[in-house]
């Protein structure tokens, strides 16, 4: 193999370590200008009993605090356990946070954190093969009223006859966003970004970041030819890269740790594929039990549609029957000499239908 692996943990904190490669990175994904970065420790110890949590990458720069994590392994649990390594990203900062003093009673004061002094947090989770069934490059969550997420997903309100109320709500939600009181646009200046190395180097987008992931990608692949990365030797920053990852792949252990690497990953692969197929049997089996359901219920409706049917005609057959019987009684009557209000109360037949009767009777 020609290179080391970008995406393996041990080869991306080897490439990582360099500050331009770092400050290039986030530049480039990020779209923004860096003047000055600086590497944090990563490795923190962040409860009583002493639980280590390491990261990939952690910084600071003038824009806030970064962290890079590199998920090429397996984890069921990647939404929640990078969601706590976001909120690290900004706890951590109390730990160099400066302090300032507030009075209190009897003329005296005491120190607190400056949380003015705070700064944003972008945790970047760099997603190899997982896509958590997105198909964008990437996915950047940011805290924003919840007013505005249930208006999106309010579909009543979404129709071509609601123009006029959704173009007003939108200037709400903007007024929302737009509010700058105590620094709370501070919030949405905060992003966990999911990226889908697998989904950019698919979708080929024109952007200053795609040749990252299409570069890591191609050290996934074990090339061989050295011309398969002459088009990245032409930037500097890359030839940096290309260098580490060339000199890393020589150090002793690299390769037993590539080998362990992806058998361990190839076991992975395994585990998900026999998940994937319990999934899919689960999913075959509740879906067969819901068409029986569904087709229970059909045989249900129609057979209460039937027996529903059978008792308006048995209804109808029976008033039909009475209103003949009382049509024949009331002959009868008329033949007997009764009177007409003694014959339309013992029938319940109407003065019209007397008459009638009566024309063809008598």
């Amino acid at each position: 193999m020609y290179l080391a692996p970008l995406n393996y943990d041990r080869f991306f904190k080897k490439v990582f370590s360099n500050i331009k490669i770092a400050k290039r990175f986030l530049e480039d994904f990020l779209d923004i200008k860096i003047e000055e970065i600086k590497f944090l420790p990563t490795k923190h110890s962040i409860t009583d009993d002493a639980q280590i949590v390491e990261f990939d990458f952690w910084c600071n720069t003038e824009e806030g605090y970064f962290v890079i994590e590199m998920q090429q392994w397996y984890k069921p649990d990647v939404v929640q356990r990078f969601y706590v390594y976001h909120a690290l990203n900004t706890s951590l900062q109390l730990e160099n946070m400066p302090k300032k003093l507030i009075p209190i009673k009897d003329k005296k004061s005491k120190e607190v954190h400056d949380y003015t002094e705070l700064m944003p947090t972008i945790t970047i989770i760099w997603m190899v093969s997982d896509t958590l069934n997105f198909k964008v490059d990437y996915v950047s969550y940011v805290l924003t009223p919840e007013y505005i997420t249930t208006f999106l997903q309010d579909s009543k309100e979404w129709t071509t006859e609601n123009c006029h109320i959704i173009l007003e709500k939108r200037k709400k939600m903007n007024a929302l966003l737009n509010n700058t009181k105590k620094n709370i646009g501070f919030l949405q200046k905060n992003k966990l970004i999911y990226v889908f190395q697998s989904n950019i180097v698919k979708n080929k987008s024109i952007t200053k970041y795609y040749k990252w992931f299409e570069f890591a990608q191609k050290t996934l692949n074990k090339e061989d030819d050295r011309l398969a990365y002459e088009k990245y030797r032409k930037d500097e920053i890359f030839c940096e890269i290309i260098r580490r990852l060339e000199k890393s792949l020589k150090e002793k252990g690299s390769l037993e740790y590539i080998k362990t690497y992806e058998e361990y990953q190839a076991g992975i692969a395994r585990y998900n594929r026999g998940i994937e197929k319990k999934q899919k049997e689960k999913y075959e089996t509740e879906l067969k039990e819901a068409k029986a359901r569904e087709e229970e219920e059909r045989r249900q409706k129609e057979e209460a549609k039937a027996r529903e049917k059978e008792e308006r005609r048995q209804k109808e057959e029976a008033l039909n029957k009475a209103k003949e019987n009382s049509l024949k009684l009331a002959v009868f009557m008329l033949k007997s000499k009764i009177t007409d209000h003694e014959i339309m109360r013992e029938t319940g037949i109407t003065k019209e239908v007397l008459n009638k009767l009566k024309k063809e009777n008598l």
